[in-house]
């Protein structure tokens, strides 16, 4: 007799892959993966679905669905998502230390020098040319999503072309809005029977979550208590990518707590996009400048176990009813408007990265050196670009 059966266990099918083996995986992707929110789940996507085959492409969009609806960034809570799939609470735990520790510790030496040597000029030099690459690899992760979940659907379509624009023009993400995509698109695919209980859903809509978040701004506390609570409201009520929590962080850090001035809050930016893993992880830096490797602890705890325990706390609700057709299709609209945003998000920052003909130049050979050669590494081509970062900016700004 089939014990699982009797227990009344639902447990997932035998994965073709050890749990030591997707650790490893995650902490070489937070070690080396280049680009933002928008390549790392590109990574994810093409190594672990198409490469290996250890994750299956439904569990794949109900983790990135999950993401897109919960807030926090998105990176790190599709790696905790695909971390959960088969080796549950164990698995979600130690990939997310595997993916945030090695990017942590090199945000922790940045921090370190930053500090005692009074900036770090050459940072500008690096970014000039590692931000214009970068935008050639999110394009290249982008359309590999397009073409790989949209397929021939034409409301999938119109979802993700509307996500499109609207990323493109507001320049922010809705969480409200993935809601809707996903109701529009069950609806359309597989409508309830009964909608008695259609206003459930809005119950949990975040719209209220700030005003909560704003009660703590008024309480007395120690250095670090404030910052875990400032950083635990970052994680916790900003939504979107990893880039969506830099407007507030620069009204908290800059204009209303005053810890960093304008100029070190930049460089903050220039650090989480130099670095590979996700870019939140900047966090640790800005907390380093603000209280050293205390407060760079605390920043970054605070900021990621928010979106840890919004991910295994419905995770089990998610793999329980993931097979209802009405689900399904709730995913699949969310996971076409989550590719439009992300599609969206190219264009956003193409605009901030591509800035004259040099740095066009770079995304342009970086997407057509990723269209040719599959293989190659992206680590390679952002060793390239930063090193004509440091040879170019000079003497483009004498």
């Amino acid at each position: 007799m089939d014990t699982t059966q009797a227990s009344g266990i639902d447990l997932p099918p035998a994965p073709a892959y050890s749990l030591w083996q997707l650790v490893h995986y995650f902490l070489r992707l937070g070690t080396l993966g280049f680009g933002g929110p928008v390549a790392l789940a590109g990574y994810m996507h093409r190594d672990l679905v198409e490469d290996r085959g250890w994750i299956t492409e439904a569990d794949y969009k109900e983790g990135l669905a999950l993401a897109q609806l919960a807030p926090g960034p998105m990176a790190a809570q599709l790696a905790i998502y695909l971390g959960y799939v088969h080796y549950r609470i164990l698995g979600a735990t130690l990939i997310a230390f595997a993916f945030v520790i090695p990017s942590f510790l090199m945000v922790l030496a940045l921090g370190w020098a930053y500090v005692r040597y009074g900036g770090i000029s050459w940072m500008q030099a690096v970014f000039y040319g590692v931000g214009a690459s970068v935008i050639g690899i999110i394009a290249m992760s982008a359309y590999k999503l397009t073409t790989k979940s949209i397929g021939k659907d034409r409301v999938l379509w119109a979802i993700y072309l509307t996500f499109v624009v609207l990323t493109a023009i507001t320049e922010t993400e809705y969480a409200t809005l993935f809601l809707l995509a996903g109701v529009i698109y069950w609806f359309w695919k597989a409508p309830p029977k009964g909608l008695r209980n259609s206003g459930t859903l809005a119950a949990f809509l975040p719209e209220q979550f700030p005003l909560i978040a704003s009660l703590s701004s008024t309480i007395d506390l120690s250095l670090l208590t404030a910052i875990a609570i400032f950083f635990a409201k970052a994680g916790a009520f900003v939504f979107g990518s990893g880039l969506a929590i830099v407007p507030f962080l620069y009204g908290g850090l800059v204009n209303e707590l005053q810890w960093l001035t304008e100029k070190q809050f930049v460089d903050a930016v220039a650090v989480a996009m130099i670095t590979p893993g996700p870019v939140v992880i900047t966090v640790g830096f800005i907390g380093y400048l603000i209280a050293g490797l205390s407060g760079a602890s605390v920043a970054a705890l605070a900021t990621f176990l928010p979106c840890y325990l919004f991910t295994i706390i419905p995770a089990p609700y998610f793999k329980k009813y993931g097979k209802l057709p009405g689900l399904i299709a709730f995913v699949d609209g969310v996971t076409a408007a989550a590719i439009g945003a992300i599609t969206g998000a190219v264009i956003v920052l193409g605009k901030r990265s591509l800035i004259d003909i040099p740095t066009t130049l770079i995304a342009l050979t970086t997407l057509l050196l990723l269209w040719r050669f599959k293989k190659l590494q992206e680590p390679v081509i952002i060793a390239g670009a930063a090193i004509i970062g440091l040879m170019l900016f000079p003497l483009l700004n004498k």
